[in-house]
């Protein structure tokens, strides 16, 4: 495994066409043709999407993302006639039958591929002998044992990481098909094949999970989702990523030409700081100090990666397991003109008597969205919004049984009633149990041209911590302060890990940096988004990257799938916090260059 495919000042170039199931369908192709190569990833999985994936297979589905095979149809050929590897987890629930799949694509093109599949991230079927041998497999948030659930569980995946990988690519494969692998592994595993990377080569493979963290979200590097998105030339068909690795594991991160977005060191800062928990990543092939990160603008649409310190992994891998929480329905009334806040009460109250009591659920949850107007120039400008969900065990109490109550009020309720959408029946969700198992358990094989390699489990790993020098920055005098919106000096990038929100804030300048630092405490967090005003925060300092770091423990419930937030995934909640007026002192606003967050 220390033999290197690579001579000496050669680059890797990894790109990524998908960053969920369901992303561009046209990407595949778009990096393919775009400019040169040399790999193919393509990120499909989620906590959720495994979910949606069990479904499927329930249905008569494969349990495969199946737009995979759509866009592999499109580059296939070329690919295999380039040499590009392609590494995917679209395998998701089921990676033999996608690749099965591929081979019946590639005899159908006429393309002679070798597809290899990785296997042993799925512990369903294990999890009886995991928890008789004394794993107990703990939730990560409450530490309760999973022998207490009692719901069926419905899937339970091991996120793999990369050696399953570079096994599939010394035997041969063109292409990859991997399951529940992390999402950064599909940029690790290249790297270390084509590098000759040892599995203790730390600081090399951390910078490969920071290169893999970057692109596994698509364009979101590249300026999609972007806070100041104004400055994003044609946002409407942004370019998808590509890193340029180098054998340290320093790599510049870029797009290919002509494409709409940009990439600037402020693009790829939001992505760094999306969905992570702290300045530790762990992941099974490297732990990645994102405290240890230097980037810098290596031209046009270029921004170099370099200094990424790598600590050995957890001994541990996580275990992404789903069980059937209920079932769950939702009517939105809508209110319009004057009274709003009577309509709704008279509203509320009159569902809740129809359907026998709110409390005969076991979880509802009421929403009043306001986007009426003051003396409305239009209709639709007179118009809120009360949204109701019900969650219960029970199908049938929460299905026609209870949207059709919100039907019988049309006629006999608030002026101006009606609903956007008509009665529904009951949907069944998943909840989230996030638990741990010693990654010496895993039973990780490749399959490939009929035969099986054994992949063994990370080594164990010890030494010292790197030393990471805090950058310094010097104070500017605050002066007299003007209450604007925090989203004039800082960008801001949230999403969901499990039933915790994760907020990254990151700063236009080093005086805006040294502003929030004071300013933006969990103490004022809580201030500013109330609903975290009772959770556990957690902040971090990353100096380096001018950023701060929220974890709000709790926010979106049981996860994703369970969540009865209007935005379950914490997608907005950047957004609203750049929104809240803050005393910015003049100077901080002044240290913001011309045209940026004006």
């Amino acid at each position: 495994m220390t033999s290197s495919h690579a001579t000496k000042g050669e680059v890797l170039r990894i790109a990524n066409c998908s960053g969920f199931y369901g992303d561009r369908a046209s990407a595949a192709r778009e990096m393919v043709e775009g400019g040169p190569i040399d790999v193919l990833t393509g990120d499909y999985l989620a906590e959720l999407t495994l979910m949606i994936l069990h479904r499927d297979r329930e249905k008569g589905g494969g349990g495969f993302a199946k737009t995979f095979l759509r866009q592999l149809e499109e580059v296939l050929a070329t690919a295999v006639a380039r040499g590009i590897k392609i590494v995917v987890n679209a395998g998701g629930l089921n990676p033999g039958g996608l690749a099965r799949a591929v081979n019946e694509l590639a005899t159908r093109l006429g393309v002679r591929a070798t597809v290899a599949h990785i296997e042993g991230d799925d512990l369903l079927p294990r999890l009886a002998e995991l928890q008789a041998s004394g794993h107990p497999l703990a939730h990560l948030d409450h530490g309760r044992p999973l022998s207490t659930l009692g719901r069926p569980v419905l899937t339970a995946n091991a996120y793999l990481g990369a050696w399953g990988i570079v096994e599939a690519l010394h035997a041969g494969a063109d292409v990859v098909i991997c399951p529940r692998v992390t999402d950064a592994a599909l940029a690790v595993g290249p790297a270390a094949w084509k590098f000759g990377w040892a599995r203790d080569d730390w600081d090399r493979l951390a910078g490969a999970v920071v290169a893999g963290h970057v692109i596994e979200c698509g364009a979101q590097c590249t300026g999609g989702n972007y806070s100041f998105f104004t400055e994003v030339p044609d946002l409407g068909h942004v370019g998808f990523p590509l890193v340029e690795m180098h054998a340290d594991g320093s790599f510049v991160v870029t797009k290919h030409p002509n494409t709409g977005g940009m990439v600037t060191v402020e693009t790829v800062t939001a992505q760094l700081l999306y969905e992570i928990q702290g300045p530790r990543y762990l992941n099974p092939d490297a732990t990645a100090r994102f405290d240890s990160i230097a980037l810098a603008a290596a031209g046009v649409d270029r921004v170099r990666v370099s200094g990424v310190k790598g600590e050995p992994p957890p001994q541990t891998t996580k275990v992404c397991i789903n069980y059937l929480g209920g079932f769950r329905n939702e009517m939105t009334l809508v209110l319009a003109g004057l009274d709003v806040d009577a309509k709704a009460q008279v509203a509320e109250a009159t569902l809740w008597q129809l359907c026998g009591g709110r409390r005969q659920f076991a979880e509802t949850r009421v929403d009043l969205m306001r986007a009426d107007h003051d003396d409305p120039k239009s209709n639709e400008a007179a118009l809120a919004y009360l949204r109701v969900v019900v969650k219960d065990p029970d199908a049938r109490k929460v299905g026609r049984a209870w949207s059709g109550k919100a039907v019988e009020m049309a006629l006999a309720s608030y002026p101006g009633f009606f609903l956007t959408a008509p009665p529904g029946d009951a949907s069944p969700y998943g909840v989230l149990w996030p638990a741990l198992v010693p990654a010496a358990v895993l039973r990780e094989r490749v399959v490939i041209d009929g035969r099986e390699i054994l992949v063994p489990p990370p080594p164990a790993g010890s030494g010292t911590p790197p030393e990471i020098a805090t950058p310094v920055i010097l104070a500017t005098p605050p002066g007299p302060a003007t209450p604007t919106p925090l989203g004039r000096v800082c960008g801001a990038r949230s999403g969901d890990k499990g039933g915790n929100a994760t907020l990254g804030v990151w700063a236009r300048s080093p005086a805006a940096f040294l502003w929030l630092d004071a300013y933006l405490s969990v103490t004022r967090l809580r201030e500013l988004l109330p609903e975290a005003k009772d959770l556990v925060v957690e902040r971090h300092t990353l100096a380096n990257l001018a950023s701060h770091l929220f974890v709000i423990h709790g926010l979106l419930g049981d996860g994703v799938a369970a969540s009865t937030r209007v935005d379950p995934m914490a997608k907005s909640l950047g957004e609203f916090l750049r929104a809240r007026h803050a005393p910015i002192p003049e100077s901080v606003l002044a240290s913001v260059p011309a045209g940026l967050g004006r």
